[in-house]
């Protein structure tokens, strides 16, 4: 572990970790809280990402404006995220202001009031969020797709929720989540750059320290199941999104589907950009990406093209998931091995990035790996690890999603079979 990264556990639960980065004069901070759309009830679909609106438009001792102006007068930056097994809260400032920082993040995560007046104004805005991702193909899709490979479970709902959903959530539910789910033990506070961890310490234990622990409600485990989910609309573009079910994030074989995904459509040397893009111009873009849970994973590939090419594009996939899965060379694992090292060394030169994923590794695993160790993980995997974890992939049961001119498209069944044959 790095002689600057600190960890600290509080009595109740709650956990500090940051990183102090030489040289850095802001710091990136915030909270990350264990709750996301997997762990909502289908009456709750979307509340977590309500909530995360929410936190912004009032607190006992700030308003909206308030919020966002304590930030932005001294030039920081404030925002969120909800993702499907997490919700952040996150600022970036100078090192002066850390401790204001520090007040807000604390303020909005603890202290909201969820204003009934400003709650049915959020409504508006959520819902208009809702339709513009239904206007957008090629976010709507990976929801389609969520949705068809764990059909009927928490972990394949939309993380917005449906409109009818949001339209009926009042204040009680929201405070009903809270309670469930914003417990000191399912929160980190991490941050990096310009930090000193004692300190930081001495501030969240004013803030966090007396917050009660609670029984943490576990999430139900996900089920990959795969289907199809296909909607034909007049688009210029017929929109494809193909996954199978891959390694999850507690699983050292996640290295070995990251690098998978890297060889076969992880950029412009890749197996699908240059027998689809440079060899056929099916498409203007395709890729594979690995994303991972808890408890599952997808090895997801997208692309669009026309209406007449995408039954071509569509077969041209299965074959190459097929070839990577028998002839991946040394040298395009060696490629994608060094793609994945520098882009994840690179990327942690940001306090931001840096800060994401101390919360991430203290919430998965109670600790941060050293990059010297996930490093090692990354060297271990050769092209024998590659084709066969190419092997297993091939032989699961994929998930499809279509949109736009898409009647020329086969079935999931068809590209099922042909992948098993």
């Amino acid at each position: 572990m790095s002689e600057f990264l600190r960890i600290t556990t509080l009595e109740n639960g709650f956990r500090i970790v940051s990183e102090y980065m030489p040289g850095l004069k802001s710091a990136s901070l915030g909270v990350w809280v264990n709750a996301g759309c997997r762990n909502e009830q289908v009456q709750q679909n979307g509340i977590a990402h309500f909530l995360e609106h929410m936190a912004f438009k009032g607190t006992k001792k700030r308003n909206s404006l308030e919020i966002a102006e304590a930030i932005e007068n001294v030039g920081g930056y404030i925002n969120a995220y909800t993702s499907r097994e997490m919700t952040a809260y996150y600022v970036r400032v100078l090192e002066e202001d850390v401790a204001l920082g520090v007040d807000v993040i604390s303020d909005i995560v603890l202290n909201s009031i969820f204003d009934p007046k400003e709650l049915e104004i959020e409504r508006g805005v959520i819902l208009q969020e809702i339709g513009q991702s239904l206007d957008t193909p090629d976010d709507i899709i990976f929801d389609w797709l969520q949705e068809a490979a764990y059909p009927d479970q928490p972990m394949g709902r939309p993380i917005l929720g449906p409109a009818e959903r949001v339209r009926a959530f009042g204040r009680d539910d929201l405070q009903a989540f809270v309670d469930q789910h914003y417990n000191p033990e399912n929160m980190v506070f991490a941050a990096a750059g310009a930090i000193d961890h004692d300190v930081l310490v001495d501030m969240a234990s004013q803030m966090f320290g007396n917050l009660k622990r609670q029984p943490l409600l576990m999430a139900n485990d996900a089920r990959f199941v795969g289907g199809e989910r296909r909607v034909a609309k007049d688009l210029e573009q017929a929109h494809f999104a193909l996954t199978l079910e891959s390694a999850n994030y507690l699983d050292d074989q996640i290295y070995t589907a990251q690098i998978y995904a890297g060889a076969l459509g992880g950029g412009m040397s890749s197996r699908l950009f240059q027998e689809a893009r440079e060899k056929r111009g099916l498409c203007y873009s395709i890729y594979a990406s690995a994303g991972a849970f808890r408890d599952s994973g997808m090895m997801t590939i997208y692309s669009g093209t026309s209406g007449d090419d995408i039954a071509g594009l569509a077969n041209l996939t299965i074959d190459e998931l097929k070839r990577a899965a028998s002839d991946m060379s040394e040298d395009e694992v060696a490629r994608a091995r060094a793609q994945m090292k520098a882009g994840m060394l690179m990327g942690l030169e940001s306090a931001s990035n840096r800060c994401e994923r101390l919360a991430r590794m203290v919430a998965i695993f109670g600790r941060v790996p050293a990059l010297d160790e996930v490093i090692a993980k990354i060297d271990a995997v050769n092209a024998s690890d590659v084709r066969a974890f190419g092997q297993s992939l091939c032989a699961g049961a994929p998930a499809l999603a279509l949109y736009g001119p898409v009647d020329n498209a086969p079935e999931v069944g068809q590209l099922a079979r042909a992948l098993a044959a």
